[in-house]
């Protein structure tokens, strides 16, 4: 393969998988893979050839999307509506890929951002849609009402022991999904000559100085903002990292991938009230041998370590011992 591009983006990737082809005879594996193909048509609507890259699985396709992260999203949601011949089940995911050439000279896509979309629809049920916790993250910082799309379908290991936190998609969210689709539609409709060469647009006055927020996406971090100078300084902060993908910019944000850090104990912050003890950091890691630390003097943790508006936290109650 011959690469086009010699950067590594951080791209939303859905993967669309036909439930049973397999099982299929040739013929009637012919008549599905044309409403397969209808249907992803159709599902894609408006969106350009510029903005996604579109891979044949042979029982289905992986869609990279080169533009905003939540078009991965309403266009899963339309093959799932539209799929009224098909059973699909689908998941998204949003990590680092790098276009190349394939054998045949055509535009393919590579990276982990497409490897664990593929992950993540092995872990749907038929008919079923759901996103990776990287893709989510970043998702619910786009609009306040994405945060109520969603509900957490629990971890999942892969066959490399990988662990994927993973969301599905509320069942009576669709009144609220077809607002927001038609929000998000006007959204992604400027004039032509406008995104051929007008610049990037700049983050409103309100968030440009907001931090970037860190989240936790198994094995490396994606950190996002508003403004590359909050990215590079969240990058700062955490230490010494290994970039996997650099700071570039998705739809209205900066991300950047790196690998986990090394973080200290030290880097978790420890809030007192009262018995109760609330721990907070970078990373699940730091704040879980922060509590292991609280844990050894006498205190529990309780309910889960969680992440919290882009930071992961903890509460543990001191035990009569140790009040």
């Amino acid at each position: 393969m011959v690469e086009t591009s010699r950067h590594t983006r951080v791209c939303p990737v859905l993967f669309i998988d036909v439930v049973g082809y397999s099982r299929r005879t040739v013929a009637e594996q012919l008549v599905m893979k044309r409403a397969c193909n209808d249907l992803i048509a159709e599902a894609l609507g408006s969106t350009e050839d510029i903005d996604r890259v579109i891979l044949d699985t042979g029982d289905g396709a992986a869609v990279t999307f080169l533009g905003a992260p939540e078009t991965a999203l309403f266009v899963g949601l339309r093959t799932r509506d539209l799929a009224t011949g098909l059973v699909v089940r689908m998941g998204v995911n949003l990590g680092p890929v790098r276009l190349v050439h394939d054998l045949n000279g055509q535009v393919n896509v590579v990276g982990d951002g497409i490897n664990v979309a593929q992950r993540v629809m092995s872990f749907c049920q038929a008919g079923q849609l759901l996103v990776s916790r990287s893709f989510y993250e970043v998702v619910c910082r786009l609009a306040t009402d994405y945060v109520n799309l969603f509900v957490p379908h629990g971890e999942h290991l892969d066959k490399h022991d990988r662990k994927h936190e993973v969301y599905t998609v509320v069942e009576d969210a669709r009144a609220r999904l077809k607002l927001a689709e038609a929000e998000w539609l006007q959204r992604t409709r400027p004039p032509r000559a406008f995104r051929a060469t007008g610049p990037a647009p700049s983050p409103k006055p309100e968030t440009a100085n907001e931090p970037a927020k860190v989240f936790d996406a198994g094995q490396n971090l994606i950190i996002s903002g508003y403004s590359r100078a909050s990215v590079d300084k969240a990058l700062v902060d955490l230490g010494p990292v290994k970039l996997i993908s650099p700071v570039s910019q998705v739809g209205d944000k900066w991300v950047a991938t790196c690998e986990h850090p090394s973080l200290p104990i030290s880097s978790c912050r420890v809030e007192e009230l009262g018995y109760t003890r609330i721990v907070t950091g970078p990373t699940r890691e730091a704040v879980s041998a922060k509590v292991e630390e609280l844990k050894s003097a006498g205190a529990f943790l309780i309910g889960n370590i969680e992440s919290v508006g882009g930071t992961w936290t903890a509460v543990c109650e001191l035990g009569t011992a140790a009040r």
